[in-house]
């Protein structure tokens, strides 16, 4: 029930230089491909692991996939940096600072006639506690090094969504910078 009310909610539509256009319902955007603004977050603990949660079996698109800590859409009109803090503590009961670093594009199929066309701005945190999912959002979370994440992608590349292949270089490589 509480998924259903989630994908009534509406999106922000953009162009490539993320100005925005408007707004559609969400499921309508995905049904037709309509470029929308995104955030991905990727939360590191203090090993430099990267939380993952996997996508609870109900989910509309992508269930059962391991994919980032968190993602999400900003509802028209709110801010997205409230937005990522928002959907971070309703998926994953995180609470953190958490730091815009890049902005992608990608498009992919998901399954059920959906497609994922999103603008989307990663956000970087640190959390060393347990988090505390919503089943409806996310059924299993662990901990992985960037390492055997990076291998585990490459050797079983459908356990994981469309979007965390998309980026997950460039994570890698702004992780490493930031660490450096």
């Amino acid at each position: 029930m509480i998924e259903l009310a989630r994908t009534q909610e509406s999106v922000v539509l953009v162009d490539a230089e993320d100005n925005v256009l408007g707004s559609m319902e969400k499921m309508e955007a995905h049904r037709n491909g309509a470029l929308h603004r995104a955030f991905s977050i990727f939360i590191f603990n203090e090993r430099g692991e990267l939380i993952l949660q996997r996508r609870a079996p109900g989910k509309y698109h992508s269930a059962g996939l391991w994919t980032n800590t968190c993602c999400g859409h900003p509802r028209p009109e709110e801010d997205l940096a409230a937005a990522a803090q928002r959907r971070l503590m309703e998926e994953m009961n995180i609470a953190c600072v958490l730091e815009h670093r890049f902005t992608f594009a990608y498009t992919a199929e998901v399954g059920n006639g959906l497609v994922e066309n999103e603008l989307d701005h990663v956000f970087v945190g640190r959390f060393n506690g347990v988090p505390v999912l919503d089943p409806c959002e996310a059924d299993s979370w662990r901990a992985v090094a960037l390492g055997a994440l990076e291998l585990e992608m490459t050797l079983s590349p459908n356990r994981f969504t469309p979007w965390l292949h998309a980026c997950i270089g460039k994570v890698v490589n702004h992780h490493r910078t930031s660490a450096a």
